[in-house]
């Protein structure tokens, strides 16, 4: 689907508040609500909008480690483990990558007891050939709103 300026506006103001009215982002953006609520429509009958959800602080509920994760596989079997590793419950990103790694893991943490379970977890799948984990010590940016 190709986006037009009035799209991109209406996904800037749903991306800044996703319980923002249909009346307020009209306004807004400068057309009516008709607009609006059809341009929306069309947009999650297309796949671009997939859902609604919420932002969430994940340290103020506990999540105080974030980890990246390079993973190395052999055999052949990456889109296998991707798949395997993007079940477990702390990962928030699964990516392939070029370079010297496979895939890239991110994931959160609420202590060390957690993060040491999943890295044995990972080593542990087979064709997994080898893991390099960091921690990271401070978080400057985390979003997915491109617009």
């Amino acid at each position: 689907m190709d986006l037009n300026e009035t799209d991109e506006k209406i996904l800037k103001n749903l991306l800044d508040d996703a319980r923002r009215s249909s009346r307020q982002i009209a306004k807004n953006v400068g057309v009516s609500v008709g607009t609006v609520l059809s341009r929306i429509k069309k947009m999650e009958d297309e796949g671009l909008i997939k859902g609604y959800t919420i932002t969430l602080d994940h340290e103020k509920i506990g999540y105080q480690l974030t980890i990246v994760t390079e993973i190395t596989v052999s055999k052949g079997r990456l889109l296998e483990m991707e798949q395997e590793i993007a079940k477990m419950p702390s990962v928030c990103g699964v990516y392939d990558v070029t370079g010297s790694t496979d895939a890239i893991i991110i994931a959160k943490f609420k202590n060390r007891e957690e993060l040491g379970t999943f890295t044995k977890r990972l080593l542990a799948l087979p064709y997994i050939e080898r893991t390099n984990t960091h921690i990271v010590l401070s978080t400057i940016k985390e979003t997915l709103k491109l617009l």
